[in-house]
């Protein structure tokens, strides 16, 4: 049996990248808020005191982005600390413009895809949410750094941070947790060793599972050294910079269309989530162990361009059996997916951080679907 490592990463809400995301769908939820029929394709730029919000809305109401931009640095946890980037203090620019009317007739006409291109959609029986288990951790980790962070345990940490996580495999299946790594913000005069020792038991030994625990020697902590300036000060954040951490850590393939401050007629993310959400229902209801979807689109049109199942050897059904299932039971539409996941509702904001995927509260993640994928294929 042959051994293979494997690595994914996770950031927290305060990376700047991430800041961007939680702006821009923020601005999406509060459009959806006025009109659940609103179309928004909202860019945002964080640096050293300034938020620069871009794109296009199309909406019927007056949307005030300076309040959102501000309520959302502070939720996150620039509160004042560094007078550099805080929630009072930023200069928001506020660019954001109407949507293209050759765009707009082109996808409301029969309400077809918002764009062209290709998204992926995958599951495997890895861990109990049917997600690698890699990023499964990666998320995990980061969630419980920000949660260490929110709760005060200890009085250091700063919203920034990153999470790394490689795993050992024999064969295809998950047998280690051999390295973790954790770079974390924080205030001014702590000691790295200190810091190691507490964040070891507070967050990694508290998520990890005791049978995938290393040594204290497998952690990696901030491994340049000190890390007091952070967030976007340190570093300039973008919306959609973080697309693999939003997906499955690399473990499969990505079409290469961010997520984040996009409304659900853009397939880039509607198609992603109706993806995943038919291959999850898939592998819950045994077709497969591992199991992939692409699906494409073109602009305007009603129809998927075309639709690619991958199961890599592991089906327990003929294949062909699965594609006529998938057929059969998975309206991928954009109407019909927009109306299966609830998807005109202001569900977005918590997807800015901690993966798009393998959480239950999302609509795509419900496991809905395996008696009639089961009635389907005659078991």
């Amino acid at each position: 049996m042959s051994t293979s490592y494997f690595t994914s990463e996770s950031v927290t809400e305060g990376h700047p990248d991430k800041v961007a995301d939680a702006i821009s769908d923020a601005v999406l939820d509060a459009a959806i808020q006025l009109n659940p029929e609103a179309r928004v394709a909202c860019e945002t730029l964080v640096t050293t005191r300034r938020a620069v919000v871009g794109g296009e809305v199309r909406i019927g109401h007056d949307l005030e982005i300076e309040p959102i931009v501000r309520e959302t640095v502070e939720r996150i946890g620039y509160d004042g600390f560094d007078p550099d980037f805080s929630a009072d203090s930023i200069e928001v620019t506020d660019l954001v413009h109407s949507q293209s009317s050759d765009i707009a007739e082109g996808v409301d006409r029969e309400l077809g895809a918002g764009d062209q291109g290709l998204m992926f959609g995958y599951a495997n029986k890895e861990t109990d949410t049917l997600m690698p288990f890699p990023i499964h951790m990666a998320h995990r980790l980061a969630e419980r750094l920000a949660e260490v962070r929110k709760k005060e345990m200890v009085d250091y940490l700063r919203p920034d941070g990153k999470t790394q996580v490689t795993v050992r495999y024999e064969g295809d299946e998950p047998v280690a947790v051999e390295k973790i790594l954790i770079s974390t913000h924080h205030g001014p005069g702590m000691g790295q060793t200190e810091m190691k020792e507490e964040l070891w038991a507070l967050v990694v030994a508290e998520v990890v599972p005791e049978e995938h625990l290393p040594s204290i020697d497998a952690f990696i902590f901030n491994p340049s050294g000190r890390f007091e300036i952070g967030g976007p000060v340190a570093d300039a954040g973008l919306t959609g910079r973080k697309i693999i951490v939003d997906t499955y850590g690399g473990y499969a393939r990505h079409g290469g269309g961010a997520f984040s401050g996009k409304d659900s007629t853009k397939v880039d993310r509607s198609a992603a989530y109706a993806a995943r959400w038919a291959a999850k229902n898939l592998v819950a209801a045994g077709v497969a162990d591992r199991l992939e979807i692409q699906l494409s689109y073109a602009i305007g049109q009603v129809e998927p361009f075309s639709i690619y199942i991958e199961t890599f050897g592991s089906e327990h059904i003929d294949p062909r059996v699965i594609h006529k299932t998938v057929d059969e039971l998975f309206d991928f539409r954009p109407s019909a997916i927009i109306e299966a996941l609830g998807l005109r509702q202001p569900v977005f904001s918590p997807t800015a951080a901690y993966g798009h995927f393998g959480r239950p509260e999302f609509g795509w993640e419900q496991i809905n679907r395996v008696d009639d994928i089961a009635s389907a294929i005659g078991v």
